[in-house]
């Protein structure tokens, strides 16, 4: 798993998401022509993907010491949104779930509120919602996605706790275990490809990681690991 970057108001919530750094590697694609990646019957075009890096990095441009992240970071931390949205689509397909546009909103309000208040609380001004958003690795205009991506949670989280919102410790534990259950399914069902162009993905936070750089090593000892091995299918 990558490192966690020092960004203390990245979002965490029920899904408990981290980004990190990574290098992107080139090499030749199983997946079809033109695809970033592969979610079920949707292709994540590589024109999207670019659309977007192009989006996230002009965002944080407008944040330099704030945001610091470099062309494979936000290639790597687009594409891992983009499919992350997918997972919770089919998510909310499988446990019959619709989110309205006021929904999304709301959950997105919810988030800003929540990450602008950790971010002031250690000294930052003027926070705004881009400067959220671009510090996860979000595109601007997704936010509307971002506000989806909650309000899937949020309402599933709804669903198997009795219709309301936890409020032990116990439930909390219990419905977030329940969640990450469900996005796992969801993702087993979607059977991602990753364009190993960009990477692979590793199922342990659902992030794209670097792919293994295809060289040969000079002999000597076997150097320690320094973070978790990637999870290359859902454990589920």
């Amino acid at each position: 798993m990558r490192k966690q970057r020092p960004v203390p108001w990245r979002l965490v919530k029920v899904s408990a998401v981290v980004l990190g750094a990574g290098l992107v590697v080139a090499g030749c694609s199983p997946v079809k022509m033109g695809a970033a990646a592969i979610t079920g019957n949707e292709r994540i075009t590589i024109a999207t993907l670019d659309t977007q890096v192009t989006n996230l990095s002009q965002a944080a441009e407008q944040y330099p010491g704030t945001v610091q992240l470099n062309a494979a970071q936000q290639t790597q931390d687009t594409l891992t949104w983009l499919v992350r949205f997918q997972i919770n689509d089919e998510l909310a397909r499988q446990a019959g779930i619709t989110v309205t546009t006021r929904q999304a909103q709301a959950a997105l309000a919810q988030i800003y509120a929540s990450a602008k208040s950790a971010a002031q609380a250690q000294g930052l001004s003027n926070v705004s919602l881009d400067l959220i958003l671009a510090a996860n690795g979000i595109a601007p205009d997704l936010a509307p996605e971002l506000g989806r991506y909650e309000a899937i949670n949020e309402q599933f989280i709804r669903q198997v706790n009795g219709g309301t919102l936890p409020t032990t410790t116990a439930e909390q534990s219990a419905t977030t275990a329940k969640l990450q259950q469900a996005q796992c399914l969801a993702a087993k069902n979607l059977m991602i490809q990753i364009n190993p162009q960009f990477g692979r993905m590793d199922y342990n936070q659902y992030q794209v990681v670097p792919a293994p750089a295809a060289v040969s090593r000079s002999a000597g000892p076997t150097p320690a690991p320094t973070a978790s091995p990637a999870r290359l299918t859902p454990a589920c």
